[in-house]
């Protein structure tokens, strides 16, 4: 028992015979009574202990055998723009306030081990996300992560508003490994970040939307895809955590369940994400929303073994429009 668990005091017994017979007569009678009864139910009515909340499950990322990908469109930012300004007010989502996520979190299938980081297998999730260049595409050069979101103009990518400071000519390439462009380079023509960041580098608006141009006529939603934004979700969240470290020349997974650090910062844990990945992508493993990314608190978190995220509310939802 825990040291600030209430102990229940003990009562004396008192033999008192008169009370003792009544109540034996009493539960005689009631037995008997009982051997009478049947309670009959209805085998369509449920009880409170027959219904389960079941969190839906996004479909799993298909593994990318070569280098052309179906891009199929997905819901866009467009649709969670209308969500109420104040974390969690979305249904299944936290109240801030309160601290409690209303949401059952999902739970990994059995071969998805929580906690545990490794390189990320290539598939249609995993290639979305890419790491970003100040000059040369190749090994070492590197020096943040960013990942494509859904967007009407099929041309935007998220990233930390920290990684920006001091660059300029900034490269993406979605799917980079081992020095190679599977999917090509794509240059930022456009940087997009909140007010609270402009003003005095607000660790709670620690993230960026920039557009890129096309690159050999094509838009980069439609050659890789875009994951859809998720604002306002639920603190308790699995989520699956991508980033390209410093001097790795593939991008890293890590899944675990997120949990609230602070009133608009989300954490969650995963060994070795060190710097260069800053910038990576929260997905919720039950949506295949975005719902973060590396950066915030400590501009991601001092330690390799746990990371932060600005919330994502209405303000990246409005970067999000301002950028389309």
């Amino acid at each position: 028992m825990g040291r600030h668990a209430k102990q229940r005091k003990r009562r004396s017994l008192r033999p008192v015979v008169l009370s003792s017979v009544l109540a034996v007569g009493v539960v005689g009678v009631i037995a008997v009574a009982g051997l009478f009864s049947v309670h009959v139910r209805d085998p369509r009515q449920r009880t409170s202990a027959d219904s389960v909340a079941m969190a839906a499950s996004a479909p799993a990322p298909v593994p990318v055998t070569g280098a052309t990908v179906d891009a199929s469109p997905s819901p866009t930012a467009g649709e969670e723009t209308g969500a109420s300004e104040q974390p969690g007010a979305a249904a299944g989502a936290a109240d801030p306030s309160a601290g409690l996520s209303r949401q059952i979190p999902p739970f990994a299938p059995p071969d998805v081990k929580l906690g545990v980081t490794a390189d990320a297998a290539v598939n249609t999730e995993s290639i979305r996300v890419g790491a970003l260049f100040t000059g040369d595409i190749g090994p070492g050069n590197h020096f943040c992560t960013a990942s494509v979101i859904d967007s009407p103009g099929r041309n935007l990518i998220l990233t930390a508003a920290h990684c920006l400071s001091g660059v300029s000519s900034i490269t993406f390439v979605p799917g980079y490994h081992d020095g190679q462009a599977p999917f090509g380079s794509w240059q930022v023509s456009k940087v997009f970040t909140a007010d609270g960041w402009q003003n005095g580098n607000d660790p709670d608006e620690d993230f960026a939307v920039l557009a890129v141009a096309p690159s050999n006529g094509q838009r980069i939603e439609d050659v890789v895809g875009g994951n859809p934004l998720g604002i306002n979700a639920a603190w308790t969240v699995q989520t699956r955590l991508y980033g390209y470290p410093d001097g790795a020349e593939k991008p890293i997974l890590c899944t675990n369940v997120t949990s609230r650090e602070d009133t608009f910062q989300r954490r969650i844990d995963g060994p070795s994400f060190p710097g260069g990945t800053s910038g990576g992508p929260f997905i919720d493993a039950a949506t295949g929303q975005v719902i973060g990314v590396i950066g915030g608190y400590q501009q991601g978190g001092d330690t390799d073994g746990t990371s932060y995220s600005a919330y994502f509310d209405h303000t990246v939802a409005d970067l999000v429009t301002r950028a389309s």
